[in-house]
């Protein structure tokens, strides 16, 4: 008897569980005594959508105590089937209603499956947030490296969030910005004397177009002096200049000694050529003997001729012996 009755008590125990979770009645007096007006029906109702009442239900007293009468439960319930984050939309609503910016359910709806956090992006509109570029390093005009740091105020625009750049796209159109800035600069020290003129350049390009941010301010916060990169292209440059000059004049030495190869080649061709013309010449001279065209008094004549010429040659030769010292 006594364990059945504990069976009963256990069985009921479990029944008033399950019913207080489809009807949870204590969610509905909370909301009663709030002000919303919700029934238990339609919390049993949630139960069977797969929609938990205490996300919607809270949702609910918190939109209506800030004051925002408009919000209605099918469309709380709607953004949750769809995937977004109740309590971030409505904490995002009641803070741009309290701080008068003008962010309509559908827009905070559209924002947050895009998949944006719309509570901070209603927070960065009245506390703007404070980006820290990473160094940017560009050359003025005289050669001289400069490496630049900013940082950048910015406010998130609503109506861009969706659809609009990130933070990615707005230091990377600053860091161009800050290169084009510089690179214009006739001289670094003209940059390191008025850095501001580089905030006023870029602030005057824009860059916030089709961003979802509002820049603000674009502040340079420190300039170090990198390398004189003038100066090492120009030494690269007139290294380059000898190593071309060097190989042009090693090419026309090349060449020359070619050249002098050539000539001592066909000189060595020519004194072959008249060495052998001499061997002709016993030759030809039997032959005019053998045919009675040379006599023998021209014979000695033409022998006379050499010994003369041999004897000019020596004579105009200058003395190896004629300019030493005598002992």
């Amino acid at each position: 008897m006594n364990f059945l009755l504990f069976i009963m008590i256990v069985v009921a125990f479990i029944l008033l569980c399950i019913f207080f979770y489809y009807v949870p009645f204590l969610l509905w007096i909370s909301a009663k005594v709030s002000g919303v007006n919700i029934s238990l029906i339609q919390m049993f109702l949630m139960r069977i959508r797969k929609v938990p009442p205490g996300v919607i239900t809270r949702a609910m007293i918190e939109a209506h105590k800030a004051g925002l009468k408009t919000l209605t439960r099918d469309e709380l319930e709607a953004h949750y089937l769809a995937g977004g984050h109740v309590e971030r939309v409505v904490h995002a609503l009641v803070s741009a209603s309290k701080a008068n910016i003008d962010l309509s359910f559908q827009m905070a709806t559209a924002i947050d499956l895009a998949g944006r956090d719309v509570f901070e992006a209603v927070q960065m509109s009245v506390n703007p947030k404070v980006i820290d570029t990473p160094p940017v390093t560009a050359v003025a005009k005289d050669g001289i490296q400069l490496i630049a740091k900013a940082r950048v105020t910015v406010r998130a625009n609503i109506k861009q969030l969706v659809g609009g750049a990130g933070e990615e796209t707005i230091l990377a159109r600053v860091g161009e910005g800050i290169v084009s800035s510089i690179g214009s600069s006739e001289s670094h020290k003209s940059v390191l004397e008025n850095p501001d003129s580089i905030s006023k350049l870029v602030l005057r390009k824009g860059l916030d177009a089709g961003t979802a941010f509002e820049i603000l301010s674009i502040d340079i916060a420190d300039i170090d002096i990198g390398k004189n990169i003038g100066a090492a292209l120009q030494m690269d440059q007139a290294q380059a200049d000898k190593n071309i000059a060097q190989a042009k004049a090693e090419e026309r030495r090349a060449m020359a000694v070619a050249t002098e190869q050539e000539m001592k080649a066909k000189a060595q061709e020519a004194r072959a050529k008249v060495i052998e013309a001499e061997t002709e010449v016993p030759k030809a001279m039997a032959e005019a003997f053998r045919s009675g065209n040379l006599g023998i008094m021209d014979y000695y004549r033409m022998k006379n001729i050499e010994a003369d010429t041999s004897m000019r040659d020596a004579i105009a030769k200058p003395s190896t012996t004629q300019n030493k010292p005598i002992k």
